[in-house]
């Protein structure tokens, strides 16, 4: 069991994981499950291999990628001093052996190995308990809830946003 950054040649196990995400937890994404099946692979290809911007860890398991996480740098000049975390998951046979914890873990110590990064934003379903309590572990703080952010098959989801300073 290990954490390693994911590349272009991780892209069909990401792909899978990724759509199995949008499918089961759809109030957790902004993307919806049929935006994204739509996309060619080579959409995800490329962004496993860029190398600016965004880096998006993996925790393999027998060599299968369980839990992914990406944290995305900003790119103007105003906002470059905090990152995003984002698409964050562990597909559901492997949720409460700490994969979250690990994967949260190496996305701060990836932002603070980043030049001049301050701050790490993050946005979770209002509902989800568990991920909150995790995100507060590490020390985020919950800075506003934004009502009806999302809207999936007729019902709307409130989104919390949480911050963690350096």
């Amino acid at each position: 069991m290990k954490v390693r950054r994911l590349n272009e040649n991780d892209v069909k196990q990401y792909h899978k994981i990724r759509l199995e995400a949008l499918k089961n937890s759809p109030e957790a994404f902004s993307s919806s499950y049929q935006e994204e099946i739509e996309k060619p692979i080579e959409v995800y290809r490329s962004r496993l291999a860029s190398t600016e911007g965004s880096i998006t860890f993996g925790y393999e398991d027998n060599d299968q990628v369980c839990g992914v996480i990406t944290v995305v740098k900003e790119n103007k000049a105003k906002l470059n001093h905090r990152v995003m975390i984002v698409s964050t998951y562990v597909i559901p046979e492997k949720r409460g052996q700490g994969i979250g914890k690990v994967l949260v873990q190496e996305a701060i110590q990836q932002a603070k190995r980043l030049d001049g990064i301050e701050q790490v934003y993050l946005t979770v379903a209002n509902n989800n308990e568990k991920a909150k309590k995790l995100y507060r572990y590490f020390g985020f703080e919950l800075f506003g809830t934004e009502k009806k952010a999302l809207k999936f098959e007729n019902k709307y989801f409130d989104i919390d946003h949480m911050v963690l300073y350096f």
